[in-house]
């Protein structure tokens, strides 16, 4: 077992604990960025000028009467930044830009006495415009050709041959929708000068580094001469990893004009407006089965709507690539994926960063293919999981498929899947007008950045002399839990009991060179960041230890904040005295620590390599109850077998389960953007821009059963502490509630239908979908007139 895996006695780890922070969520007491405004004098507030096209060259723009309003001191225009007009890492975002590209585009901002000041002062502004041809919908971006960034390819073996040879070949086309993160807070940063002219900005911001950086090159300044903090997030779920830099730059160039500090907050309707979702794709695909129902080659190509500018929608695309098999092996495949730019919010990381849309058109397609296949779409699914040894179609071993396979005999046998799905079927035939639906769907998801450079982490642990720790990390909380595992890891690493280690706000002074809290890797690398730096101190210590108890110091045990000998005869000294002696004999009580994931090497360009440390496997079943007259449904009952390895914080990881379950039932069944796509004057308008139009997954959504377990007996060589990500897989364990909607729907039609569900499935979906079923009709012939449109078998 490796040292960085390997658990001590009695460890804090692996104990079920609380957020460290419920306490103050609850009640309020928890600070956020936007909380630390009331607490300085003289701040500014900052509105933005929208503009109200989609497309549309800015002609003029006339600040002067904003000024004639009542306590407005600053229009921040582009002739004001001293040093790159633009938000981006790819640098194709000007912070203020010369051409609008979405509805609601941001192309000045007014600062004000006040908030209201600053909203009258922008609605003062002239500006003229001369609008432009836009390009709304994936599809039409596809017909004109307009795409942005490096297409990709993935390919294994000869899909092509395969596809000619296969028993039975399918093809389909699927458009799915993107996802509005609709986290709590929305976007907000305060920055203050001091009186060097060095710049603090809170943010609420995931990647603190890159907002740093980013904020730099605004104001035309190295870091050093930025430091951005943030103390907690409202929710994040990947939408305030790339997105918080340029809120954070408007602020900063705010306060670096005037002196004062000022605060950029978003209302609700402004974020939703401004900020990106996760990418819509389209698809088109075609699979081969041998007559055992086996995967022998997919041809199908991925477009990613990318929204205007490209932000991270090029890995995101790569990560879909990589993760189209699922859990499932495919001899021979070809996959091409392509960005889109249309007119619309660049799209941006969301939670599973295009895992979730690379698996879905992967299970839309076994869905849809099981039942002209004949064959039960559990049994299709677990006849074609990856057998131990197997490769993925970039050249990466899946060494963990017995643990997959696991997961899915667990879920089977303790949810009784196959005793419930009889009596599902005698429900079925007894119900006209109501229909249930079993599915068990799997997910294996790569662990890692695809950007090998990314996966690096450091720490830095303070030891006082009065024996409390202080741990500082690069890592965002955004509610995550992932401060709680941090604090475990700290106060087993150094052998004391959790009181006795605090954790300070994130800080790029304290940290530098941080990676975003993203790609579900928070607690790997940081945990071990710490681990690192605990070891070090700790190390010191147990030299100072074996002096005092006239033992040798590999014999010195810390355990609980008490220093002992393996021998009882060796007496023992507290922590505090220990510490104290340390510091007196000038022993160093602090240490740097530092954590680089070995093991990780991928070429782009090819798209092969081994680019994740290891997969987190899951399987989940779920049922659901449909209304045959309007579609509406139920989840009846959802049991989960996920691997976390051998967990850091148990309740953490299951609450993370729950609510990424839950935030994945909503993307595929509930949550609907809609964009205008009239000729008129609202064209690309998003006409979701609140909870009163968007719906959001709430307690009726939730299962009435729900049942979550960790996978035992999972310990991961090579993690911190023999644990396992837990952030973003979960949220795909959700393909369970859409199958089991498809087979519902099914349900309505005669044996053997095949049914197209829409994505998301909301209720019209489900309707328009069951209605379909229980009206077959023959499907219409292609252009060749030999293959189906959708699927079918030719």
């Amino acid at each position: 077992m490796s040292a960085l895996s390997q658990r001590p006695d009695n460890p804090v780890v692996g104990i079920p604990l609380p957020h460290e922070s419920a306490t103050l969520h609850v009640t309020g007491e928890a600070l956020y960025t936007d909380d630390l405004v009331g607490r300085l004098t003289g701040a500014l507030h900052a509105w933005p000028v929208q503009a109200p096209h989609t497309h549309a060259l800015v002609t003029s723009l006339r600040p002067e009467k904003a000024y004639e309003v009542p306590g407005v001191v600053r229009v921040l225009t582009a002739e004001d930044v001293p040093g790159i007009n633009d938000a981006g890492v790819k640098h194709d975002e000007p912070l203020f830009p010369t051409e609008v590209m979405f509805h609601g585009h941001a192309v000045c901002w007014v600062l004000g006495e006040t908030l209201e000041a600053a909203r009258l002062g922008a609605a003062a502004v002239e500006v003229d415009y001369e609008p432009l041809p836009s390009l709304v919908t994936v599809q039409e971006a596809i017909a004109a050709e307009s795409f942005q960034g490096t297409p990709r390819s993935l390919s294994r073996g000869d899909a092509g041959a395969a596809l000619k040879d296969a028993a039975h070949v399918f093809e389909g086309e699927f458009e799915f929708a993107g996802q509005e993160h609709f986290y709590l807070e929305t976007h907000v940063s305060l920055a203050l000068v001091d009186e060097g002219g060095q710049v603090l900005v809170h943010s609420s911001t995931q990647h603190p580094s890159e907002t740093q950086e980013i904020v730099g090159h605004v104001l035309g300044v190295p870091s050093h001469e930025v430091t951005v903090q943030c103390l907690r997030m409202g929710g994040a779920f990947g939408g305030k990893e790339m997105q918080p830099h340029g809120y954070a730059a408007i602020a900063a160039l705010g306060a670096r004009l005037t002196g004062r500090p000022v605060r950029l907050r978003l209302n609700r309707t402004q974020d939703i407006t401004l900020s990106g979702k996760r990418h819509g794709f389209h698809s088109t695909w075609r699979a081969g089965f041998d007559d055992d129902g086996h995967i022998v080659a997919l041809e199908a190509t991925l477009t990613a709507d990318g929204g205007w500018s490209l932000d991270l929608s090029e890995p995101v695309l790569a990560r879909a690539l990589c993760h189209i098999d699922n859990a499932y092996w495919v001899p021979n495949i070809r996959v091409d994926g392509r960005v889109a730019r249309t007119n619309k919010t660049s799209q941006t990381a969301f939670r599973g960063f295009g895992g979730p849309q690379g698996m879905l058109v992967m299970e839309d397609l076994l869905g849809r293919c099981a039942p002209l296949l004949g064959i039960d779409p559990i049994e299709l699914r677990r006849r074609n999981f990856y057998q131990q040894g197997q490769t993925t179609p970039y050249g990466q071993e899946v060494r963990q498929a017995d643990r997959l396979a696991a997961c899915w005999d667990q879920v089977a046998a303790s949810g009784e899947v196959a005793r419930r799905r009889a009596e599902i079927a005698d429900f079925n035939r007894r119900h006209p007008h109501t229909k249930r639906g079993l599915a068990m769907t799997p997910v294996k998801f790569g662990i890692s950045f695809n950007l090998t450079a990314f996966n690096q982490a450091g720490a830095l642990v303070h030891v006082y002399k009065d024996g409390s720790v202080l741990i500082n990390h690069g890592g965002t909380e955004m509610g995550q839990g992932l401060h709680t595992k941090m604090l475990q890891v700290a106060a087993t690493a150094l052998g004391l009991p959790l009181s006795r280690v605090r954790l300070a706000p994130t800080r790029t002074d304290k940290v530098p060179n941080t990676s975003a809290t993203a790609a579900s890797s928070g607690a790997d690398l940081n945990g071990a960041a710490i681990k690192n730096a605990c070891e070090q101190i700790r190390e010191r210590l147990v030299q100072v230890g074996g002096g005092m108890l006239g033992i040798s110091p590999h014999d010195v045990r810390i355990e609980d904040g008490v220093v002992r000998g393996l021998s009882p005869a060796s007496g023992e000294v507290g922590w505090n005295e220990l510490v104290n002696t340390a510091y007196h004999q000038r022993v160093q009580l602090w240490a740097a620590g530092f954590y680089r994931t070995e093991g990780l090497h991928w070429d782009p360009t090819v798209m092969q390599g081994e680019p994740f440390k290891y997969f987190a496997n899951g399987v989940a079943a779920s049922e659901v109850e449909v209304d045959g007259f309007t579609g509406a449904y139920t989840l009846r009952r959802v049991d989960i077998v996920h691997d976390v390895g051998d967990s850091l914080s148990p309740l953490i990881d299951i609450g993370q389960i729950e609510g990424g379950f839950v935030q994945g039932a909503g993307w595929l069944t509930l949550e609907d953007l809609r964009w205008d796509t009239s000729d008129g004057p609202h064209r690309g308008r998003l006409a979701t821009q609140a909870a009163s139009t968007y719906k959001l997954p709430s307690f009726s959504e939730m299962p009435e059963d729900f049942r979550v377990k960790l996978l035992e007996k999972a310990h991961e060589e090579g993690a911190v502490y023999g644990s396992k990500a837990v952030g973003e897989p979960p949220l795909m364990l959700a393909f369970s509630v859409r199958e089991a909607l498809r087979e519902a729907a099914a349900a309505f039609g005669p044996s053997g239908t095949s049914v197209d569900l829409a994505s998301p499935a909301t209720p019209e979906a489900v309707y328009w979908a069951l209605d379909k079923a229980r009206t077959p009709q023959a499907p219409e012939p292609s252009d060749t007139g030999a293959e189906p449109v959708m699927a079918g078998e030719r």
